[in-house]
């Protein structure tokens, strides 16, 4: 299935490349997410109008998310947990509670844009924390648990 680019997406391309992706990522997440359009002669001369709104739309959208990656340069995040005595966590501290710990301190930031590639974590210490704000744009916001 051909389709063109709305905006720029990770590890397919930027924004009016016309693309071949399978049909199902097309249909079910690409097109509905306003991401994408069947690349159609219709579609083809309507993106080409609107070309320069959505290239205005896109610059717009990496300028707020380089604003917010400023707020968040050398930000460290401090969450209190429950934690036994050889410093384990009762639990763990998930994407949603940093999230929740770095929209308190200021800045917004969803629950998505927080990556833990390795999982949630399970002990008390400092750790570096990767925020993806924008298909260009990512931080790293320090995080430190200590114990209740």
């Amino acid at each position: 299935m051909e389709v063109i680019l709305l905006e720029k997406v990770e590890n397919l391309g930027s924004l009016g490349d016309r693309v071949n992706v399978k049909p199902g990522y097309g249909r079910n997440f690409l097109i509905p997410g306003g991401k994408a359009m069947p690349a159609t002669e219709e579609h083809i001369k309507a993106f080409e109008e609107r070309r320069a709104e959505l290239e205005k739309a896109a610059a717009d959208a990496q300028a707020r998310a380089e604003a917010r990656r400023d707020q968040l340069a050398d930000m460290t995040i401090t969450i209190q947990a429950r934690a036994g005595d050889e410093g384990k966590l009762f639990g763990s501290i998930g994407t949603a509670d940093i999230a929740a710990a770095i929209v308190a301190a200021g800045v917004e930031v969803e629950r998505s844009e927080v990556r833990l590639p390795e999982g949630a974590f399970r002990q008390l210490g400092e750790y570096n924390v990767l925020v993806h704000l924008h298909t260009d744009v990512n931080t790293e916001v320090t995080l430190v648990i200590e114990a209740e």
